[in-house]
């Protein structure tokens, strides 16, 4: 494998990259059962766009639970489920929907830190 593609796309660990696509499924896959109900067929376009939000969400996702980690740190605030849920699904939903302009960031990072950990 090419070293920056190593350093980047190879840069999260296996276990977080693959559970965080798991949930990047969920937006598609609701994309398909919504789109199903009608009679139009799927442009290719739309299906380039899916494909390439879910391959980049965990990327996305590291992006803003970095951010996230900084900000709140090891705080831990009690607030009901629900409503931790509801902001969860909205925050992935961000996420997913806006991955081709946020992974570019994570990768870049991952880029850097890999390569900064060689020297």
């Amino acid at each position: 494998m090419h070293p920056v593609i190593a350093k980047t796309f190879g840069g999260l660990s296996p276990q977080y990259y693959f559970r965080q696509f798991v949930f990047g499924l969920i937006f598609p896959a609701l994309y398909f059962f919504v789109s199903s109900k009608g009679n139009h067929a799927m442009q290719a376009a739309m299906i380039v766009f899916l494909v390439v939000n879910t391959l980049l969400y965990p990327y996305s996702r590291f992006v803003y639970e970095s951010i996230m980690n900084f900000i709140m740190g090891r705080n831990v605030f009690l607030t009901s489920a629900l409503l931790m849920l509801f902001v969860k699904l909205v925050t992935m939903a961000i996420c997913w929907s806006m991955a081709i302009f946020i992974a570019p960031v994570g990768l870049a990072y991952l880029y850097w830190r890999h390569s900064k950990e060689e020297s």
